[in-house]
């Protein structure tokens, strides 16, 4: 296991197994019967995984996940366990290492869209609203502000991209290409259901949560939810507090970490650069923040 000088975990290694499969933020490793995914305390901006991690980053988004796959129990998910003492034993070893940036997962097949909702009008939607008057080709009325509210919550797909590689935004047209008419329904339909109720809670907890993305595959038949769920990664948590339409809102997420990084010289082409200490520390902060206002816990 590589720790950086800040204490981040941000590689990790486990004799006996075969190499992980690495994403930006998470290691996967094939056990056989299921998948092991570790939350490692990396972080990326403008698709660029910066040399040095977030302390505690990894353990805030395994942990809001597990929150939010409790939360919603109707749902069918992958988990299998997040207690490291039921893991095999190849793993105990790492037990301290993976304790609450980890979970045991059943192997299914993911599904090739990117299940994005969006609520209020930011980020590309809003850039696509003010050019075009719709959002990923849903048209809407005339009038809106930056950052304001939906009439209702829309569904946004995008296509999953090779490692590396943007995601691309696709109609719902091509959604129905892609998995078929029945299945499309279902992701449209658990997307804004999940977005709507998630939502709703995290709200009477001080937090709007603007947009998001939901991953889900297919198990024996059945669409699961996998991957991670409304955390500050895949999701725009804004502090209600703070909120004002008209203006783009502070987030409790990786914004501190972009913001300081678009200050710099710097292409946004690898590698990225070291962070420093102050930025580490505040960018750890918000994550901190999310995790203990959404749960009313300390992690």
């Amino acid at each position: 296991m590589d720790y950086d000088r800040h204490g981040a975990l941000v590689r990790t290694a486990i004799p006996g197994l075969p190499p992980p499969k690495r994403g930006k933020v998470r290691d996967i490793y094939d056990l056989g019967e299921s998948y092991l995914m570790v939350a490692t305390d990396r972080i990326s901006a403008f698709d660029v995984v910066m040399p040095n991690g977030i302390p505690d980053k990894g353990k805030v988004l395994s942990s809001i996940s597990e929150f939010w796959f409790q939360h919603f129990s109707w749902m069918p998910n992958h988990i299998l366990t997040t207690d490291v003492r039921k893991y095999p034993a190849v793993l105990q070893p790492y037990a301290k290492d993976l304790a609450r940036r980890s979970m045991l997962v059943k192997k299914a097949q993911p599904l090739p869209v990117e299940c994005v909702a969006r609520g209020y009008l930011i980020g590309s939607g809003w850039k696509d609203y003010q050019r075009t008057g719709s959002v990923c080709g849903i048209s809407l009325k005339a009038g809106y502000a930056q950052a304001a509210k939906l009439e209702s919550p829309i569904f946004t797909p995008a296509f999953k991209a090779e490692q590396g590689e943007h995601d691309e935004n696709i109609t719902y047209a091509r959604t129905v290409e892609l998995v078929g008419a029945e299945c499309a329904a279902t992701l449209r339909e658990r997307t804004l259901e999940l977005y709507s109720k998630g939502a709703e809670y995290a709200r009477s907890r001080g937090i709007i949560i603007a947009d998001t993305k939901f991953e889900f595959g297919l198990l024996a038949g059945q669409i699961i939810l996998i991957d991670e769920v409304l955390t500050p990664d895949s999701s725009r948590f804004w502090p209600a507090d703070q909120y004002a339409v008209g203006s783009n809102p502070p987030s409790l997420d990786k914004q501190y970490v972009r913001d300081y990084l678009e200050s710099l010289n710097w292409n946004k082409t690898p590698p990225g650069p070291e962070l420093p200490a102050e930025v580490v520390e505040r960018t750890r902060e918000k994550y901190l923040q999310a995790y203990r206002e959404l749960t009313g816990q300390n992690l």
